[in-house]
């Protein structure tokens, strides 16, 4: 009992306070948010990754996640994310398209949850887009528990460990591991044990010690003292990431 009065009391509270009113999804602002460097006066490469709250009452529950890249010298952001819409009939779940790196999803403010920028960068976004190409579940997409956007994305931060990516708790689909049972957190940092994604745990240094029940998160970040709830996200101080160098440096001519 005192289990479920954790897990209910979090999770009502939060789909309380993320009830939508949106209205047509079409004349929702897609727009940028000002967060990403503007391309044409930023030569150096730049990875980002967001997550916005999903359109009408799917963000009550979670967020829709994506990938931004800008190659050295490049005039424009190419966007990698995982879309729902036409796979039944026959479309696939990856797109990778030029767009607006930072735009709101759907009328929703998006968080910056990673920013690379400089030396070594290059060779990041290699590696995104080799990784993307070998997303094992790109003719399939389930809203929960997943395959979904998120899975994706966190897919990626398990191929990419310079990312460091830690995805919020309600990144329901994050979790997602297909018929593997153990692998690597998002932010490659510690592992996770799951149960396609509706039951599992994860302990690691980023994502510090979270328990998914029925794709529901909840836990405690050790690094950063905060809690992390379903439907509520984190709580705790201010995540604004710091915009940091590559971890890898480009290779010798």
């Amino acid at each position: 009992m005192a289990f479920g009065f954790c897990l209910l009391v979090p999770t009502m509270t939060g789909a309380a306070l993320n009830a939508s009113t949106d209205g047509a999804w079409w004349q929702a602002r897609r727009d940028s948010t000002g967060q990403a460097p503007d391309p044409k006066s930023t030569p150096e490469a730049v990875v980002q990754v967001y997550s916005g709250r999903a359109f009408s009452w799917r963000g009550t529950f979670g967020v829709h996640s994506w990938i931004a890249v800008k190659p050295t010298g490049a005039d424009h952001y190419t966007r990698l994310e995982v879309v729902g819409w036409g796979v039944s009939s026959g479309a696939e779940a990856v797109r990778i398209h030029r767009g607006t790196p930072d735009g709101y999803w759907f009328g929703n403010w998006p968080d910056l949850l990673v920013d690379l920028r400089g030396p070594g960068v290059d060779r990041i976004i290699e590696k995104i887009v080799a990784a993307a190409a070998t997303y094992p579940h790109n003719h399939l997409y389930r809203l929960w528990p997943g395959p979904n956007s998120n899975s994706f994305t966190a897919f990626i931060g398990r191929k990419v460990p310079e990312l460091r990516l830690d995805l919020p708790p309600t990144a329901i689909g994050k979790d997602f591991l297909g018929y593997r049972v153990i692998d690597w957190t998002p932010s490659r940092t510690g592992f996770q044990v799951s149960l396609f994604g509706v039951l599992g745990i994860a302990l690691a240094l980023e994502e510090g010690i979270e328990i998914n029940v029925m794709g529901l998160n909840f836990g405690f970040d050790v690094n950063d003292f905060a809690l992390r709830l379903p439907t509520i996200g984190w709580i705790g101080p201010a995540r604004t990431p710091t915009t940091r160098q590559a971890a890898v440096s480009e290779p010798q001519a």
